[in-house]
């Protein structure tokens, strides 16, 4: 194999594949990148045996040929290497080690065979559909914050996909809040009522929503099968393994008859808490919310640091309420809302609450109460 690229497009599909390659591994051959040149073009994969990501460049191939070199030092080399620079990177030694030259540099790397290399995106995927970039962006932002670190609770280290009415639904929870998106209509949803909801893991998440971001209006195809999910963002295409295991049916966890509801302004909400919160303390972070006839009083004890309290204006007319969130979780939610205004609909003090923007169904976040 022998080619010579762009710098540039080597470096940005290098800088893609390397997040997913670990960087401590048993496995010689997934800290490497697999390089594959056919035709016009260099197809390079990285794999972590759960997650599998591809890219291409448009090159000139002398000779046409697949090897792997470890992903780190290549993209290390490639990094420092000048702008505009043409990287030539040829197979020596039968495949047994790998030449970089840019200009008057000179680099012979180790390699292993390609034939080693796994493939993660073999097998069917019987569902498709598709949908701009930015709105994928936009359903992974409003909902990630509330994934799960707990590891006991994997089914819970994910966001879950499930398609009803015509929507797609992205959910997560981590059992003290809980945050659900959807989409309307993206195309190819039709008839897929059916499908079995999906778990996409937490580091998938991360790479779908940095690659749905760049992607922006332009459109991203998904495959669906019961155990993978693949992801393509034009040249560049993601597959992971979903988690297995059973979602929650968080049906259950969105309150039905929270009667009490306030208007407030985010700014203001998220300003006042973290004022607040200045003297709470770490491992309870809580903050009292006492709604009354046109204001909310927001207020934090520390016995170890002091008392805080700060006032801001809602639109509530409803009997008085008070009740206690964890102020981080509070603020998570405010932020992911995106709004002016939000409506957040209460029961009474030991009830979840509901948080959602004002004039927007499309996102429903529910924060369990704490004691204060």
């Amino acid at each position: 194999m022998k080619i010579i690229a762009e710098r540039a497009a080597l470096l940005k599909n290098l800088a893609a594949l390397n997040r997913v390659v670990e960087k401590r591994t048993t496995i010689p051959i997934l800290s490497s990148v697999l390089l594959d040149a056919a035709g016009e073009a260099l197809n390079l994969k990285a794999s972590d045996l759960d997650i599998e990501m591809t890219g291409r460049i448009h090159c000139q191939v002398e000779t046409a040929g697949a090897i792997t070199v470890q992903a780190h030092l290549l993209h290390d080399i490639v990094r420092k290497l000048p702008d505009g620079a043409q990287v030539a990177i040829e197979a020596t030694d039968g495949g047994g080690r790998v030449a970089v030259k840019a200009g008057r540099s000179r680099f012979t790397l180790q390699a292993l065979p390609a034939s080693d290399f796994p493939d993660l995106a073999a097998g069917e995927f019987p569902h498709s559909f598709t949908l701009p970039g930015v709105a994928l962006a936009k359903m992974i932002a409003r909902t990630s914050f509330a994934i799960s670190t707990e590891e006991t609770r994997f089914y819970l280290n994910g966001i879950y996909l499930h398609v009803q009415g015509g929507h797609l639904y992205a959910v997560a929870t981590d059992g003290h809040r809980l945050a659900r998106a959807h989409v309307d209509g993206p195309s190819g949803l039709e008839g897929m009522d059916g499908m079995p909801g999906v778990i996409v893991p937490r580091k998938t998440v991360a790479e779908l929503a940095r690659l749905a971001e760049e992607a922006g209006k332009d459109d991203v195809r998904i495959d669906l099968s019961p155990h993978k999910i693949r992801a393509a963002f034009g040249d560049t295409v993601l597959t992971s393994k979903l988690i297995d295991g059973t979602f929650p049916d968080y049906q259950r966890v969105i309150p039905r008859g929270n009667d009490k509801v306030a208007t407030v302004e985010i700014t203001a909400l998220k300003a006042a808490i973290d004022r607040v919160s200045s003297v709470s303390t770490e491992r309870g972070r809580a903050v009292k919310l006492a709604f009354d006839d046109g204001r909310l009083t927001l207020t934090v004890e520390n016995p170890d640091a002091g008392t805080a309290t700060d006032e801001i204006e809602v639109d509530y007319d409803a009997e008085a309420l008070s009740i206690g969130f964890n102020a981080r979780y509070a603020l998570d939610i405010a932020g992911a809302l995106g709004t002016d205004t939000a409506v957040i609909r209460l029961a009474d003090n030991g009830s979840p609450t509901i948080f959602q923007p004002t004039a927007d169904d499309s996102l429903l976040c529910v924060l369990m109460p704490m004691r204060v």
